[in-house]
């Protein structure tokens, strides 16, 4: 049971930091909405813990063992930390996936280029599908087909959120898009990020990102009728108020560098009483073949994690271990680099 001091803090974090998914936990039942919360509020500390940390490296090691101490019963005295270490205990969370959004973060750190869609989508597996399974897990549900489609629905909002993002990750120096698509456009990527503009090329890899995402979020839907009924609109929400932003995206005719798509207030409450209309009618109509469609190559080690309770399977945890090595050499580095300065004997 998570204290009720804890369970304010990372209601008050999400309210703030992520109105899209705040709106839509709204649908969830209170026993799944809570638990929600306070997973969501240990996803965005992660994550803020790298985004705003200019040593990107120690902040994913740092992370690796706030989770360490949560697995271990004894959390870092933090908010999010205690109550992501009773969903732990309360929902026998299978370590894999909290470590593949780890792995994501630390590819992050190490400011990793995707050289085709598939390795943006082993990226997406990592810090949205993984998220995806662990909803599922607090739905109680492990049906392997069911948390199949949870995937394709967290790679769906993650291809949406690059998308609408490309301009902001410009800035930054970070770029997503597959590099493979830069080739063939005869475009250089590094010239893009000096210089972002939203000519033809980039407009027509957002397009191809947003069509992907797209077909995602419609495989997504065949898994609601596997979820508990008053879980599904909830789910749905999500589901239509990131393909919402994708919407404004290509209402911008997809320019995501000189524009950022927001949706607003009375759109999200449209798509609300949209979810809860479509959970009445899923309800009612038979199940579709493609909830037993195969999962994604890239997201299937989360499913065989999430569904059979097993740390992780072999060849990815050595990527994992791999990653965190090279984190460490990278601090490592760095630090020597800083001690030989000036004065240093």
């Amino acid at each position: 049971m998570i204290a009720a001091a804890d369970m304010d803090h990372c209601r008050e974090a999400i309210r703030h930091g992520s109105l899209s998914f705040h709106a839509a936990s709204r649908l969830l039942p209170a026993r799944v909405r809570d638990p929600a919360l306070a997973l969501y509020a240990f996803c965005r500390l992660a994550d803020d813990e790298v985004d705003l940390n200019a040593e990107k490296a120690s902040a994913v090691l740092r992370l690796r063992d706030r989770l360490d101490l949560a697995y271990a019963g004894r959390p870092r005295n933090a908010a999010p930390d205690r109550a992501f270490t009773d969903l732990i205990a309360e929902y026998d969370m299978p370590r894999a996936l909290p470590e593949a959004l780890l792995e994501g973060l630390a590819w992050d750190a190490m400011e990793k280029r995707y050289d085709s869609l598939s390795d943006l989508v082993s990226y997406s597996a990592r810090v949205a599908a993984s998220v995806g399974a662990m909803m599922c897990v607090l739905m109680r549900v492990r049906d392997r087909n069911a948390l199949a489609r949870a995937c394709d629905l967290g790679v769906a909002m993650q291809l949406t959120n690059i998308a609408r993002d490309v301009g902001e990750d410009a800035v930054e120096n970070r770029l997503y898009l597959p590099l493979d698509w830069f080739a063939d456009a005869g475009r250089d990527p590094d010239a893009f990020l000096a210089d972002p503009e939203p000519d033809p090329a980039i407009r027509d890899m957002v397009r191809r990102l947003l069509r992907s995402a797209s077909d995602l979020y419609v495989r997504s839907e065949a898994g609601v009728k596997a979820l508990p009924l008053d879980c599904r609109p909830g789910i749905l929400a999500a589901r239509y108020i990131y393909a919402g932003i994708g919407g404004r995206v290509r209402a911008n005719g997809f320019d995501s560098v000189s524009h950022r798509a927001r949706t607003g207030f009375g759109q999200k409450l449209g798509w609300l009483g949209l979810s809860v209309a479509h959970s009445v009618t899923t309800s009612a109509m038979p199940q579709s073949a493609v909830l037993f469609a195969r999962p994604l190559p890239e997201v299937a080690f989360l499913v065989e994690a999430a569904a059979e309770r097993v740390p992780a399977l072999q060849d990815w945890s050595e990527t994992l271990y791999a990653a965190f090595a090279q984190l460490a050499q990278q601090e490592l580095s760095q630090k020597n680099h800083l001690g030989a300065g000036p004065g240093s004997s």
